[in-house]
């Protein structure tokens, strides 16, 4: 872990999901297939970074904002 992550906000798949408004299964199968970086807490659950959440989301709205102007 760098010192940029060290006291960062971790998000639970549920937390996640909200934001992206996706079932936490989905966030699950993003993180397994590598699309979203994803860290274990020692119980074995699933944490994502606030900040690469956050990025992510912006771009993806990025994303499906470029195809909205006029046609």
């Amino acid at each position: 872990m760098t010192a940029a992550h060290v006291g960062e906000r971790l998000l639970t798949p549920g937390e996640v999901a909200a934001l992206f408004r996706v079932d936490p299964k989905t966030v699950t199968r993003w993180a397994t297939a590598g699309r979203i970086g994803s860290i274990r807490t020692p119980g074995g659950h699933r944490r994502f970074r606030e900040s690469e959440v956050k990025t992510l989301l912006a771009e993806l709205t990025t994303e499906a904002t470029k195809g909205d102007g006029p046609a």
